[in-house]
């Protein structure tokens, strides 16, 4: 008889380009080795898509977001929907190993534990960039180097890969609607989550490396122009959400990746380069370099854009 647990499973999805990867993601929730009490598709403003959904998964719970167009919209309506008190996300391109789901779940016997999320390997099309260093892999929304590699207590987690309590989510209102993916447009919206919730509740979040999704990596993602856009967004993003934030809440975990892991991964690549351990090492190095170079030109145009709409509306 297989276990069930009362967590419910909600997977956002919006294109139909999508569909096959769907599919894969609604059969992994389904197959773990502790059964979710429910998995809920939510569709953002696809009509088609949606009775597309409905038709071929009867047993799934499919609705359409009720807020505006976006990610943070979207899973906001699977999780006020969802009846369990545990809610955990997946994102619609990427596949649950079986014991995703019960490993995910072990930290909340602590009361303190507000959340909680699971290591995200990439599952590239072709394969991976011999330019793209380990530290940024994070640039394709997979983990990185640099993160835990045991359980362990952690300031956000992302979204592809999230539980929360039901509790903690309705307490400040779930995601921010307006703030987060819409398009080609791609803003933190789980670490700002992350952050609200941990100064409203005072709880804490927790990383557990054993409990296992694999994220697609199309070719589209694999480039390296692709990969400065993403910096750049990352670098706007990060001011937006900045601002959003109590004064008295600074992004350290930011400041301590561009201060020791960045400079730590140039150091490593330009040493394996110098000792002939293969030449993509100083390809790797120069990436970095361009990746702090990208991010940086993004915050700055951010922050311009935002005295600029300042100084407008205080005429």
């Amino acid at each position: 008889m297989t276990e069930s647990i009362d967590v419910s499973v909600v997977i956002p999805t919006h294109s139909e380009r999508r569909w096959a990867s769907l599919c894969r993601t609604i059969a992994s929730a389904q197959a773990q080795t502790v059964t979710p009490a429910e998995v809920i598709v939510v569709v953002d403003h696809n009509p088609e898509l949606f009775e597309r959904v409905k038709g071929e998964f009867p047993d799934v719970t499919v609705l359409e977001n009720e807020s505006v167009r976006g990610a943070s919209g979207n899973r906001n309506t699977g999780a006020f929907h969802a009846r369990s008190e545990l809610i955990a996300f997946l994102d619609d391109d990427t596949v649950a190993h079986p014991t995703w789901l019960g490993r995910l779940a072990a930290p909340f016997a602590d009361p303190a534990v507000v959340g909680a999320g699971g290591l995200i390997m990439p599952a590239w099309e072709r394969r991976r960039p011999s330019w793209l260093p380990d530290e940024l892999l994070w640039t394709v929304g997979v983990s990185y180097a640099g993160m835990p590699t045991s359980v362990a207590e952690i300031r956000n987690v992302w979204s592809a890969s999230m539980m929360i309590r039901r509790s903690a989510f309705e307490k400040v209102g779930g995601f921010r609607v307006g703030f987060g993916k819409l398009g080609d447009q791609n803003r933190p919206e789980d670490t700002e989550l992350c952050l609200r919730i941990s100064a409203e509740t005072g709880g804490h979040w927790m990383y557990v490396p054993d409990s296992v999704i694999e994220h697609d990596v199309p070719l589209d993602r694999s480039t390296f122009r692709f990969f400065l856009r993403r910096c750049y967004a990352e670098g706007r993003g990060k001011v937006q959400m900045a601002g959003l934030l109590p004064r008295d809440q600074k992004l350290g975990a930011e400041q301590d990746y561009l201060r020791r892991t960045l400079p730590r991964a140039v150091a490593h690549n330009i040493k394996a380069a110098t000792l002939g351990r293969g030449g993509f090492h100083a390809l790797r190095a120069a990436t970095v370099i361009a990746a702090v170079a990208a991010a940086g030109f993004g915050g700055g145009v951010e922050t311009l854009a935002a005295l600029s709409e300042s100084e407008t509306a205080t005429r």
